[in-house]
């Protein structure tokens, strides 16, 4: 039974992996971290071959596609080992997809590299095209470092999907100019509704709020466009504009549920293992990763047992105009 799949209580496969391999970051994106994080000790976070040994046995377990998240994932320091590691698995065929969402700051010195050892596709967080509005929400990001890194990942074969962040006030008047650069670019375009996590300060999540069906709506004032069927068992819901063939995507966390067909489950760069983004039960992977260094039995048994508790969905709610099921914990910690 040690390699049966995971199926969770509401009869749904875990195929997808979400892990984050760092909380550190080069960007400070103010919907994301605090500008003076507190990062977290070593000792806490998993070493490279403790994420290696984790990553392994859920796909001995079933999951077919591991995304690898942060923080920024590229930052972590020799993470190219743990990523040449893990591929021995797209080489098997055990492991369909090995990919990776970034904020693109590294990828024009680890593009050739990632496509080299079997990644086919990446997700670059990108919110605007305007040089200084990147620096004012990025805080300490350079617009021109990500689109070299971005050209750098053209060019080493990588198809490239942008995730941008729908912000009410900051990249409302750049919602044509970014599905327009992506197409002229060739990259996919998902919209992501921003969402309620952690203590960031002075940003007030209600008053960045878009709703992507306002959003949805203004784009067909000028592209029409037809609801696609495709299904990934994660959150987006796909559109394509039939006058340019481009495909959008749009995650809506807050104003539509998309637990039915969740395949997905995620773990912290300490071993927590999420069953769901939007609740808080979590089970401690790294205990029995060190508790029994050569045998993955009690690992595998405390998977099992979390899986067994992965919620129907979550409780996101903006309806009362106050954060309902707000998480306590920073997108960055969880890996988005």
């Amino acid at each position: 039974m040690e390699h049966a799949p995971l199926i969770d209580p509401f009869a749904r496969p875990i195929s997808y992996l979400r892990m984050s391999v760092t909380d550190r970051c080069d960007f400070r994106c103010t919907y994301c971290m605090a500008e003076h994080m507190q990062f977290l000790p070593k000792k806490e976070l998993l070493t490279l071959e403790e994420l290696d040994r984790l990553a392994s046995a859920f796909i001995g377990l079933g999951v077919r596609k591991l995304r690898v998240t942060g923080g920024e994932p590229l930052v972590r320091r020799d993470i190219m080992t743990f990523f040449r590691s893990v591929s021995r698995h797209l080489d098997t065929g055990a492991l369909e997809e090995l990919t990776l969402t970034t904020n693109g700051s590294q990828l024009a010195r680890f593009a050739p590299d990632l496509a080299a050892l079997g990644m086919r596709r990446i997700n670059v967080s990108l919110d605007t095209l305007n040089p200084e509005k990147f620096a004012k929400i990025t805080r300490w990001g350079r617009l021109e470092q990500v689109m070299q890194g971005l050209q750098a990942a053209k060019a080493a074969g990588l198809r490239v999907k942008i995730n941008s962040v729908a912000l009410k006030g900051f990249n409302e008047d750049e919602l044509f100019d970014l599905i327009h650069w992506c197409g002229e670019e060739g990259f996919d375009l998902t919209f992501i509704e921003v969402m309620p996590m952690g203590d960031l300060g002075e940003e007030d999540r209600l008053d960045q709020y878009w709703a992507l069906d306002d959003m949805r709506a203004r784009i067909a004032t000028r592209h029409p466009m037809v609801d696609l069927a495709e299904r990934t068992g994660g959150p987006a819901r796909y559109v394509k504009l039939t006058d340019t063939g481009q495909k959008i995507g749009f995650i809506t966390p807050l104003t539509h549920n998309f637990c039915e067909s969740c395949n997905r489950v995620r773990v912290t760069c300490t071993g927590e293992l999420f069953m769901c983004l939007g609740q808080e039960d979590n089970a401690d992977l790294r205990a029995p990763i060190r508790m029994a260094p050569d045998d993955d039995g009690p690992l595998i048994d405390t998977i099992r047992a979390a899986i067994l508790r992965k919620p129907k969905g979550h409780d996101f709610d903006y309806s009362r105009q106050s954060i309902a099921g707000q998480m306590t914990r920073h997108m960055s910690h969880t890996g988005g």
